[in-house]
């Protein structure tokens, strides 16, 4: 399968949804055992992260409401709204066929932003 293969939605979610690699591994961690707790530093090791990372994906993961806190030590468990919970599994089925495709597309966003800020400073001639 390669990123054009993918479905629409699938290739839409990943460009809107999937700020980077890591946040998907993420993801695909908590979705493995829904009711495992995870905090900051067990998340950065398991994503092989520094352990700042891994509190940063524990926000993000809360804030984009993939999940829920899971008890007052600052740990998350999976707990995504319906809808989410349907494309994770899809973009989880997809990654599995086909992980080369659906990096590519998550790093194609963080590219296009990077070539965004760059031309920004292009001097250009009037």
């Amino acid at each position: 399968m390669i990123s054009s293969e993918l479905p629409a939605e699938l290739r839409r979610f990943i460009l809107t949804s999937i700020p980077s690699v890591p946040y998907l591994e993420a993801v695909l961690l908590l979705r493995a055992d829904p009711a495992q707790p995870w905090g900051a530093g067990q998340l950065a090791r398991r994503l092989y992260v520094p352990e700042q990372r891994g509190a940063e994906l524990i926000g993000l993961l809360r804030d984009s409401g993939v999940a829920v806190d899971s008890g007052a030590d600052g740990t998350i468990r999976y707990a995504p709204a319906d809808d989410l919970g349907g494309l994770f599994d899809r973009l989880a089925e997809a990654y599995a066929q086909d992980l080369v495709a659906v990096t590519r597309l998550i790093h194609s966003r963080i590219d296009r932003r990077a070539q965004q800020f760059a031309d920004a400073f292009r001097f250009r001639k009037e």
